[in-house]
């Protein structure tokens, strides 16, 4: 109502005004906000003026070279791809429109779910906007209230952690990898359901998990078992086929998580597993319910995508080549590096303050590492991560292993 008494229009009620001077919500924050930065704890986003790939170009910064990619296959500015999600944006449009429930579940979709179960081998799919909502509907669907026990690797992913506290299950912690570990608490913690999760490779470290050793376990004790495959999809296995084909794994239960936007070049995720766990996730997978459908072109070009993955072979040649050639120039370095089969390669550094400063100094060289601090990685345990891509050629391995003795790793 405009124009009417003051006192009639909002029922003589005044809004009430705060504290004098300044708010003790946003003061607490920006106090907050220092000492985060004090603990050299705070993330810049750099803004790139270019597509991604293994020379990029950075606003103030010009060109550098990058080692912060997940884009493993060097697939995500590939012209075939690109191609792929051009015409599907031209065929279904440049949004789904809704929720996959109510109309956004298209044609395009359906197929990708289907090519994605086929190339995985499970009998069915489901395509999520990203990976940390998938995981957040595997978890806190398929496990519900504390007569229920998650079992989780100390070293998950934040999403699967996430979907742990969000399942309200009672959550038990098993250290790195240690499967005596857990089959001690699976033992010792009755449950009316068990749930097993589990990073495939380890997004921090590059290790990859005993997933036979895992799955013997779940069938032991009657859990299923989630793997997190989204740094192995596309990457290990058969023609990328992910970790689980790696291992030669088939279960009714496993219930695999794999993301499109690292080694698929792509955005979004896909759950696999039985079709009663994908229409489990279907009816109560809250993210996937309550969000609208991931957008068509993605989706449109998932079948491309998978194509481009099988045909790689030369890329996952590449990177095994990338992998040696890194470890035999770092050995001018004074820090290790880990060994492995991934693509991968941290170099532990210890604390903060020190890790972010060597990543400066090759950054000043236009060479870019990813520091990784807590808490995505624990205490005391701050490390430069190196992100290979088969965009890479051995001599921008080289370079950075020249760069990196220079700024003293």
């Amino acid at each position: 109502m405009m124009g009417g008494d003051k006192n009639q229009d909002q029922d003589a009620r005044e809004i009430p005004e705060g504290p004098a001077g300044d708010s003790a919500f946003l003061a607490a924050l920006e106090q907050q906000a220092q000492a985060w930065a004090a603990q050299d704890l705070r993330r810049i986003r750099r803004v790139l003026e270019s597509a991604a790939g293994p020379w990029i170009e950075v606003a103030g910064k010009g060109r550098c070279l990058s080692f912060l990619s997940n884009d493993y296959l060097g697939l995500a500015a590939d012209p075939v791809l690109r191609r792929a999600i051009a015409e599907g944006a031209m065929a279904w449009g440049a949004g789904s429109g809704a929720s996959a429930l109510i109309s956004g579940h298209l044609r395009c979709h359906a197929e990708a779910e289907r090519r994605l179960a086929d190339f995985v081998g499970t009998p069915a799919a489901l395509l999520f906007i990203t990976g940390y909502m998938a995981n957040l509907a595997v978890v806190a669907s398929l496990v519900q209230g504390e007569q229920d026990v998650v079992f989780s690797d100390r070293l998950n992913h934040a999403s699967l952690i996430d979907g742990c506290r969000l399942s309200r299950a009672r959550i038990v912690t098993y250290a790195h990898g240690d499967l005596v570990d857990l089959a001690t608490q699976l033992a010792a913690t009755p449950a009316r359901r068990r749930l097993i999760v589990s990073d495939a490779v380890f997004s921090m470290d590059g290790d990859v998990a005993d997933l036979a050793g895992l799955l013997a376990l779940a069938e032991a004790y009657d859990a299923l078992l989630v793997i997190d495959d989204a740094h192995g999809f596309g990457v290990l296995g058969p023609e990328g086929r992910g970790a689980l084909a790696a291992a030669g794994l088939r279960s009714e239960r496993l219930v695999m998580m794999g993301t499109l936007g690292k080694g698929g070049g792509l955005s979004g995720a896909f759950v696999a597993a039985s079709a009663l766990v994908i229409e489990h996730l279907i009816q109560h997978g809250r993210t996937y319910v309550f969000s609208t459908s991931p957008a068509p072109a993605v989706a449109a070009a998932v079948s491309t995508a998978l194509d481009l993955i099988v045909a790689g072979n030369w890329r996952r040649e590449r990177l095994a080549e990338l992998r040696q050639a890194l470890m035999e120039g770092s050995q001018v370095w004074s820090r290790p590096v880990a060994e492995g089969t991934t693509p991968i390669v941290p170099v532990v550094v210890g604390e903060a303050d020190a890790t972010m400063r060597l990543a400066a100094r090759l950054a000043e060289s236009r060479v870019l590492l990813a520091g990784i601090r807590p808490p995505t990685v624990p205490a005391g345990t701050a490390r430069l991560r190196i992100s290979l891509s088969a965009g890479h050629v051995v001599e921008d391995v080289e370079q950075l292993c020249s760069v990196g003795r220079a700024a003293g790793i």
